[in-house]
């Protein structure tokens, strides 16, 4: 499945009024080749494995594979993962029928605030909202697997 998402750096605090459901995350990788990420996360009582392929040259899309698999098989999981862990809390709003999926990080990454969007075209035409800031799709520094080797 090739995923297309688009993400934003967050001025405000007002998506938390608008938000729908807030989540805690916990996320690590197996692997960061360029080519290839393996992603290990547990939200809730659920845990994932994902697989994301390289970006397109403007970073919009990518292939993505991901599968739901048992919790503690999950808590495993991370616990082989490269340093370092991410943790953040993901609120979930809807926007003029767009969702935005805001996360808070925490630890080193303590105060910056991103938002995202997955779209169904690069075309795909959207309202941003005024919590929103600066774009910052395609810039590496902001994907959580970058993220994860600067803590």
């Amino acid at each position: 499945m090739i995923e297309i998402e688009r993400k934003f750096l967050v001025k405000s605090s007002d998506y938390k009024k608008e938000a729908h459901q807030k989540t805690k995350i916990v996320q690590g990788y197996l692997t960061k080749d360029p080519h290839r990420t393996v992603r290990v996360r547990i939200r809730k009582d659920q845990g994932f494995l994902t697989i994301k392929g390289i970006s397109s040259e403007d970073g919009l899309s990518r292939f993505e594979w991901e599968k739901e698999i048992p919790l503690k098989e999950a808590q495993e999981l991370i616990a082989l993962c490269l340093p370092t862990i991410i943790e953040k809390t993901r609120y979930e709003v809807t926007y003029k029928g767009v969702l935005f999926e805001v996360d808070e990080f925490e630890g080193s990454h303590n105060g910056l605030v991103l938002a995202e969007v997955e779209l169904n075209s690069s075309k795909e035409f959207f309202e941003i909202p005024k919590w929103v800031d600066k774009e910052v799709t395609g810039d590496k520094k902001y994907y959580n697997s970058y993220l994860s080797n600067s803590e």
